[in-house]
C-alpha cells in the first residue's frame, strides 16, 4: 500500500494514499486494532446528517463561508447516499466519547469538500475538519445525538412496522383457530382445555404490547444533545445553532426531534438509550416465548405434541433423512438471546456517565442499533416464513384432550376435589381416559358427564 504524510497537532503520520480520512483517523486505526467492528451504516448516515445541516446553519448564521458550507453539505449528502462507506474505519472499541469516529467523519467530509471546491484530489485546504466541518460541535454532543437519531429512525421505519405485521398475522391465526379445542398446559403438564385460537390471541396481544413499548421510548430519543458542545454549557457554539440544525433534521426525518431540555443530562447520562434497550429486551423476551411455544406445539411430527404444523423450509439434518426442523423459531430465539446480552452491555455502558460525559458511547450505539436491526429483521422473517404458514392439526389437538388427566377438573364441582383426584389417578394407573373411568364408576349420569367433558372425536 502506498502512503502519504499528513500532519495534525501531534505531529506527522503516514496515511494510506487514497484514503479520504486523515491523521486523527489513522491514529485511531493504529491505536484500536481490536475487533474489526465499525459503526453501523445507519449511525454513520445520522452523523453525516448532523454535519450537513450544521454547515448550512453555520452559513446562515454568517459563521461559515458559503462556498465552504455548500461543499461540506454536498459531501455529507454523498455520505448519506452511501458513497464513502469504506472510509469509516475506526473500531467500535475506541475512546469512550466516540471522538475518533467524529473526527473520521470530519476528515472525510473536509477532504471531499476540498476536492469539490478545488478540483484537487484529497486536498487538505482550505476547508479544515475541526475549524469548519466541526464548527459549533463537539464529539460529546454529536455522538449521542447521532445515537438517538439512528435508534429512533430504525424503530419508526423498521421495528414498529415489523411488529405490526406480526400482530396482524397472529390475529389472523387466532381467528382461524378459534374453534379448535386443545389441551392447555402449565408447568409443562396437562391443564384444562382451551382453544388454539386463545393461545394465539395471547401472542397477538404480546405483539400489540411490543408496539406500545417501542413507541413509548421514542419521546426520550427525540431529545438531541446537540448544542451542548464539550461539557453541556454550549461553549463555542452560537445560541441558535442547535435549534436550527435540529429543526432541519426533524423536517427531513419527519420525527419531532428537539434540543435537549438539559444538556448536562443529555451528555453525562444516556438514560434514554438504556430505557430503549430495556424495551427492546422486553420485546425480545416476548419473541422468545412465542418462538419456544410454537416450536414445542409443532414438535414431532409423530412423537411430539404436533398440535400445529410449520412450513417446511429446508432439510433439518445432515444424517437423518426426512427430518425438518423449526429453523425460523430457533433463529428468533437466538436473536432474542443476543438482544438480552446487548441490553446487559448497554446497562453497564449507561453506568459510565462520569461527571459531564458518558464514556461508553460507541459500545452503547453499536449494541442498541444492532438490537433494533436484528429484531426488525427476524420479526419480518418470523412473520413471512413461519407464522403466516402455520396450520392446525385438529385431530391431534382433539386426541390430546381426550387422553388428558386434567379433564378430571371438570368433575370437581359435582363430586369434589378428592374423588376427582381418585378418578385421575386410577385413569393414569390403568392407562384409561377420565371419561372411561368415570363411566365405569357411574359417578355421574351419562348425559351430565357428556356435557362436562369435551365430545369424543
Amino acid at each position: 500500500m502506498e502512503y502519504r504524510t499528513e500532519q495534525d497537532s501531534m505531529g506527522t503520520i503516514q496515511v494510506p494514499q487514497n484514503a479520504y480520512y486523515g491523521p486523527q483517523t489513522q491514529r485511531a486505526v493504529d491505536n484500536f486494532p481490536i475487533s474489526g467492528l465499525t459503526f453501523h451504516t445507519v449511525f454513520i448516515h445520522a452523523l453525516a446528517h448532523i454535519k450537513e445541516h450544521a454547515a448550512a446553519v453555520n452559513s446562515e448564521l454568517k459563521l461559515l463561508k458559503e462556498p465552504f458550507a455548500s461543499a461540506i453539505t454536498r459531501a455529507a449528502r454523498e455520505v448519506r447516499a452511501g458513497k464513502w462507506e469504506k472510509q469509516f474505519v475506526v473500531d467500535i472499541f475506541q475512546t469512550g466519547s466516540g471522538t475518533s469516529t467524529n473526527m473520521n467523519m470530519n476528515e472525510v467530509l473536509a477532504k471531499r469538500a476540498n476536492e469539490i471546491s478545488t478540483g484537487k484530489p484529497l486536498g487538505q485546504s482550505p476547508i479544515h475538519p475541526n475549524d469548519h466541518v466541526n464548527m459549533g460541535q463537539s464529539s460529546n454532543d454529536v455522538i449521542p445525538s447521532a445515537l438517538h437519531m439512528a435508534a429512533a429512525g430504525l424503530i419508526q421505519s423498521s421495528l414498529i412496522p415489523a411488529l405490526k405485521h406480526l400482530k396482524e398475522a397472529l390475529v389472523v391465526k387466532a381467528d382461524a383457530f378459534s374453534d379448535i379445542p386443545k389441551i392447555g398446559r402449565t408447568h409443562l403438564q396437562d391443564a384444562v382445555p382451551i382453544f388454539l385460537g386463545q393461545e394465539f390471541s395471547g401472542y397477538a396481544r404480546q405483539s400489540q404490547l411490543a408496539i406500545a413499548r417501542a413507541k413509548s421510548v421514542m419521546k426520550g430519543l427525540m431529545e438531541l444533545a446537540l448544542g451542548g458542545t464539550a461539557v453541556g454549557n454550549g461553549l463555542n457554539t452560537h445560541p441558535d445553532f442547535a435549534k436550527k440544525v435540529i429543526h432541519r433534521i426533524a423536517g427531513d426525518t419527519h420525527l419531532p426531534f428537539i434540543e435537549a431540555v438539559n444538556h448536562f443530562e443529555a451528555q453525562s447520562a444516556q438514560d434514554a438509550a438504556v430505557e430503549t434497550s430495556g424495551a427492546l429486551k422486553t420485546i425480545a423476551v416476548s419473541l422468545m416465548k412465542m418462538g419456544n411455544d410454537i416450536r414445542w406445539l409443532a414438535s414431532g411430527p409423530r412423537c411430539g405434541l404436533s398440535e400445529i404444523n410449520l412450513p417446511p423450509l429446508q432439510p433439518g439434518s445432515s444424517i437423518m433423512p426426512g427430518k425438518v426442523n423449526p429453523v425460523i423459531p430457533e433463529a428468533v430465539i437466538q436473536v432474542a438471546m443476543q438482544v438480552v446480552g446487548n441490553d446487559t452491555a448497554i446497562t453497564m455502558a449507561g453506568q459510565s456517565g462520569y461527571f459531564e460525559l458518558n464514556t461508553a458511547l460507541p459500545l452503547m450505539a453499536y449494541n442498541l442499533i444492532q438490537s433494533i436491526t436484528l429484531l426488525s429483521s427476524v420479526i419480518d422473517v418470523f412473520t413471512r416464513k413461519c407464522v403466516t404458514g402455520i396450520t392446525a392439526n385438529r385431530d391431534k389437538c382433539a386426541s390430546n384432550i381426550e387422553k388428558s388427566l386434567a379433564l378430571a377438573t371438570a368433575l370437581v364441582p359435582h363430586i369434589g376435589y378428592d374423588k376427582a383426584a381418585v378418578i385421575a389417578k386410577k385413569a393414569h394407573k390403568q392407562g384409561k381416559t377420565i371419561r372411561e373411568v368415570a363411566k365405569e364408576e357411574h359417578i355421574l349420569p351419562d348425559d351430565l358427564l357428556n356435557r362436562l367433558l369435551p365430545s369424543e372425536q
